[in-house]
């Protein structure tokens, strides 16, 4: 199978960040958080480093739910029923979502207590 052009591959992976807009509440709720983060870094004149910390955390927690939203997709193919396994396996992915969200409040916390 031949590789599509370049162009093609991106626009497939910013179908993949719409999607997860269009159908994932927390991936919102998470997209919305990133675009406060960024109106405060602006409003706050935040450093070049923290503003830096802000995105890196923001877009981890959106990578993470990303992650979590395939891992939880792939499971409901292989095993439509419910299965002790399948729940342990979203619930760690579940995890690495939340393990990120905490670290980034936590960042967060660290940041802007100076701008404050």
């Amino acid at each position: 199978m031949r590789k599509p052009p370049l162009h093609t591959s991106f626009f497939n992976a910013f179908r993949g960040v719409l999607l997860m807009v269009k159908s994932e509440r927390n991936f919102q709720i998470e997209t919305a958080a990133f675009f406060v983060n960024l109106f405060l870094i602006f409003y706050l004149k935040l450093t070049a480093t923290d503003a830096a910390l802000i995105i890196i955390v923001c877009s981890g927690v959106l990578a993470a739910e990303i992650f979590n939203t395939a891992v939880e997709r792939i499971c409901d193919i292989i095993q439509p029923e419910f299965d002790k396994r399948i729940g342990f396996i979203k619930d760690i992915s579940a995890g690495a979502v939340i393990l990120m969200a905490i670290v980034s409040v936590i960042v967060g916390f660290s940041v802007y207590w100076k701008y404050l």
